[in-house]
């Protein structure tokens, strides 16, 4: 396996907590262990009613109030400030998820003249902006900010963001995830193997060892 496939498949929603929590230790393992990560946003409202799972709207107080708690000690034991109830956790999921796969194309475009915006950071900036800042991910002005901050033309990117065919690859992979057997946010996948959670990350970190 070489560095210019080895990658990870990262599955995720773009409003989604714990992939938050887990974005910056992704991000460390992915170069400590020369992964590239291939972000695959996903909109949770199409995935979890195909895996059986309850959408967020329809779940009993109780385990709402026990995932909100688990929420606070994530973060509490990584150190990370988490917001436990932003204002705008609830909004428009296409032009932030877009923003990621339009950055995700410009870095990888064809000819080796691609970006070199960092679109690890980038999809790591919009979740922080969401769940530390509380900032709405969904305006443009807050998208153009993040993608100049992180080394990206924010005009030409939001641009390509809101395209039909955008639109299409986040279909994409909502239909592929559920075929991979995508759970919930964050997934990663190395060489295959499906790992559901932040909490998990310790096992990918172990699969990317053994597979050095």
């Amino acid at each position: 396996m070489t560095a210019t496939t080895a990658t990870i498949d990262y599955y995720y929603s773009i409003r989604s907590s714990f992939a938050y929590l887990g974005a910056a230790r992704l991000n460390a393992l992915a170069r400590r262990h020369d992964r590239r990560i291939v972000h695959r946003p996903i909109l949770l409202s199409v995935i979890l009613p195909a895996v059986g799972a309850q959408p967020f709207d329809e779940r009993p107080p109780h385990r709402t109030a026990y995932m909100r708690r688990d929420l606070e000690r994530w973060a509490a034991h990584l150190g990370l400030p988490v917001l436990l109830e932003p204002v705008h956790h609830v909004g428009p999921m296409e032009l932030p998820s877009g923003t990621v796969i339009a950055a995700q194309r410009a870095v990888q475009s064809e000819g080796g003249n691609g970006s070199d915006g960092d679109v690890d950071g980038l999809s790591a900036a919009i979740l922080g902006a969401l769940w530390r800042d509380d900032r709405d991910i969904a305006d443009a002005a807050v998208l153009g900010e993040l993608c100049e901050a992180h080394g990206f033309n924010a005009e030409a990117i939001l641009t390509t963001a809101r395209t039909p065919d955008v639109a299409l690859e986040l279909e994409r992979n909502c239909r592929e995830a559920i075929i991979r057997g995508v759970l919930g946010s964050p997934t990663y996948f190395v060489d295959g193997d499906n790992f559901y959670g932040q909490d998990r990350l310790d096992f990918v970190e172990r699969a990317l060892a053994n597979r050095a």
